[in-house]
């Protein structure tokens, strides 16, 4: 006779998953992936840098060219190596705003927002952490294009009036000042971006605000504009790497704070949106 023993089967335990959490680190390492990712990135940021170097060389090469021919325009007269060679900002500013609008508004175009807040609930990490990978980027770009700038003009300019060295009072804090302006401006792109959730938007309002705006302030009264142009954010950024200030002008910190303020301003928008309003 042959009885059956029943054996108690090993209960199965399914693999325990790894435990991942949505850390500050890890959102930043993310965004730095998908910035990175994006052939308009590389182009974008080499036109910047591009923009930087090559209007500055250009800016140097035509005041050398009107000293020795001894008809210098009246727009160089007062030049320096600083202001020549730091030409190119307003043409790298374009550039890098743009590309911080098109970090942000970019994946609400494409609809891959709702993916990247699917994996951050909470919203706002992933605003600073967009804001603050881009405006390193835009910083290290601003401060290497400037730098470069002033080291191929000062060699060109070398024995002329505007001739100076990184030695000379102001120059390291100017191009130190450049590179931080240009940072915030790639920050205040992806803001507005974030802000206004398209890129035709966000593109239209920076380049209001950096280039329309202060050209259009010769319509008001010159006592108005004493009193505004000053705190208008292009005006307060170039007074941060500005070599020499007058009385219409800010001095170097005034202008960082108002322009701070700006960009703190345009981030408290964002963020407002981004927390009160759908994808």
């Amino acid at each position: 006779m042959s009885t059956l023993t029943a054996t108690a089967e090993e209960p199965r335990t399914a693999p325990a998953r790894p435990a991942y959490r949505v850390t500050g680190r890890r959102v930043l390492a993310s965004e730095w992936a998908k910035l990175w990712s994006l052939r308009s990135t590389w182009i974008t940021l080499g036109l910047g840098l591009l923009f930087l170097v090559a209007f500055g060389v250009i800016s140097a090469s035509r005041y050398k060219s009107g000293i020795d021919s001894g008809h210098i325009d009246r727009d160089f007269a007062d030049s320096t190596a600083v202001s020549l060679s730091l030409f190119g900002t307003n043409f790298a500013q374009l550039a890098l705003g743009v590309l911080g609008v098109l970090v942000t508004a970019g994946e609400y175009s494409t609809g891959m927002i709702r993916s990247t807040l699917a994996a951050v609930p909470r919203r706002l990490p992933v605003l600073w952490s967009k804001a603050t990978v881009f405006g390193l980027v835009a910083l290290v770009v601003g401060t290497v294009g400037g730098f470069v700038a002033f080291l191929i003009g000062s060699g060109i300019v070398s024995g002329t009036p505007a001739a100076m060295s990184l030695s000379h009072a102001g120059v390291l804090r100017s191009l130190l000042g450049a590179g931080l302006y240009l940072g915030l401006v790639g920050v205040i792109g992806a803001a507005l971006g974030a802000l206004l959730r398209s890129v035709a938007g966000g593109i239209s309002v920076l380049v209001a605000s950096l280039m329309l705006i202060p050209g259009l302030m010769s319509l008001l009264p010159s006592s108005w504009q004493d009193d505004i142009s000053p705190y208008l954010p292009s005006n307060a950024g170039q007074s941060m790497f500005a070599l020499t200030h007058d009385a219409t002008s800010l001095s170097p910190g005034a202008g960082l704070l108002v322009f701070l303020c700006w960009t703190a301003l345009t981030l408290a928008g964002a963020a407002y949106r981004l927390v009160r309003s759908d994808v």
